[in-house]
């Protein structure tokens, strides 16, 4: 069976990506394949790269507050590029009563600062099923 791939990606402006490379190693420590976009991607980049690493998920970690704009964003071009079932997570300083919103507007889980990083790996393993990769 095919491990689980996951892009890692920083949308926007913020500069500050301890976070999603704590994440990143986590999730690699814990048999994933994890692919990391670096600093200040564009929606249009992530969801490129997405498509072209034939990942499973894409977790999105932001600190900028543009969270409400940029997530539904990824979702509407994942659904263009034909990719919706690709499952996007994120993380960040994003406020609960925003969480909502952003649910209903496709992201399966958004993680709050503090999480432990075997809750991610956790929600990966059971909700996440990788694709069959020759």
């Amino acid at each position: 069976m095919s491990k689980i791939r996951v892009l890692i990606a920083k949308p926007g402006l913020d500069g500050h990506d301890r976070g999603a490379k704590v994440v990143a190693r986590s999730l690699r420590d814990a048999g994933y394949e994890v692919i990391y976009t670096g600093l200040r991607q564009t929606p249009e980049a992530i969801v490129a790269t997405a498509v072209q690493e034939d990942v499973d998920a894409i977790g999105l970690s932001i600190l900028s507050g543009a969270h409400n704009t940029v997530f539904p964003r990824i979702i509407e071009l994942l659904k263009e590029k034909g990719a919706s079932d690709i499952v996007v997570f994120g993380g960040g300083v994003i406020p609960e009563t925003d969480i909502p919103g952003l649910i209903d507007a496709g992201v399966a889980h958004i993680f709050t600062p503090g999480t432990p990083t075997e809750e991610v790996v956790k929600f990966l393993a059971e909700k996440v099923t990788p694709k069959n990769r020759a």
